[in-house]
């Protein structure tokens, strides 16, 4: 029995949306597109709504970018067990199409989209959507971050802001300035995100989704929606009863859940 995957196509350009949908056609009938978008919110919203296995976004669109897009669609807010969206990006800029991409994080496909190097991406993407979920799946949400981190900074004309070093956060009646390097995680709920160190427990309205662009991704680790691990602080990863990854946390009791869509960071386990 086939599988019949869901895909969710996003260019600004209407012909490049017929094209690639004509050539997807010929090297994956399977394939049904389920949404097009002309450009990357109009993408995002598609994709909250009609949860596709894959997403085919041009990195440069008018408003939002393919690159911006993406980085919503690894936040958005699904359930615990949900996987997003593997991420195909359309290019016609060669520069964009570098050892980033053939790390696995996410694929290319340079405009316009050629029979050859289209069926190369379906037969690397239909590998990580049968993989997808399991221990030995091939990519991980937490490299596709960081891999938006770098193509976003090569956008930029004066490249990425440096990473943020000091939080300003509430501590009972009083703000303090918090070193972000002394912190061991964040956790958010629906309004406050809590800050922890060694020393204290402190509340900032900056959700998640916000201090994941302003971190440095290869020191704060995001495992679940709702939080994030200083890479520096993890003691350990152990599995509970129910078969989720569980992180310790160095000189802290918290242990922290590890949810499906992250599970890819700890590979083996």
């Amino acid at each position: 029995m086939t599988t019949t995957f869901k895909a969710v196509i996003a260019d600004d350009e209407r012909l490049m949306r017929d094209q690639l949908r004509q050539r997807l056609a010929e090297v994956w009938p399977e394939l049904e597109i389920v949404g097009e978008a002309k450009n990357g919110a109009e993408a995002v919203a598609l994709v909250e709504q009609l949860q596709p296995d894959l997403v085919f976004l041009d990195i440069r669109m008018p408003g939002l970018t393919g690159v911006e897009a993406a980085r919503q669609i690894a936040q958005l807010s699904t359930t615990d067990d949900a996987l997003l969206p593997e991420v195909v990006f359309i290019t016609a800029y060669d520069q964009y199409a570098v050892e980033a991409f053939e790390q696995g994080a996410a694929d290319y496909v340079l405009k316009p989209a050629e029979r050859e190097r289209l069926q190369i991406t379906v037969e690397r993407i239909k590998k990580r959507l049968a993989t997808r979920g399991t221990p030995d799946e091939s990519t991980s949400t937490p490299q596709l971050q960081q891999l938006l981190h770098k193509l976003q900074a090569q956008m930029k004309p004066g490249g990425a802001p440096a990473p943020l070093k000091w939080i300003q956060a509430t501590v009972g009646q009083s703000i303090q300035m918090i070193p972000v390097d002394e912190v061991l995680f964040f956790i958010s709920d629906e309004k406050y995100t809590r800050v922890q160190t060694p020393q204290l427990e402190a509340l900032i309205r900056k959700p998640i989704k916000e201090l994941v662009d302003e971190l440095d991704p290869d020191a704060f680790w995001q495992i679940h929606r709702s939080t994030l691990v200083n890479a520096k602080a993890i003691a350990g990863i152990t599995r509970d009863l129910r078969g989720r990854q569980i992180v310790s946390v160095k000189g802290h009791p918290q242990k922290l859940e590890v949810s499906r869509s992250y599970s890819g960071l700890f590979k083996g386990m």
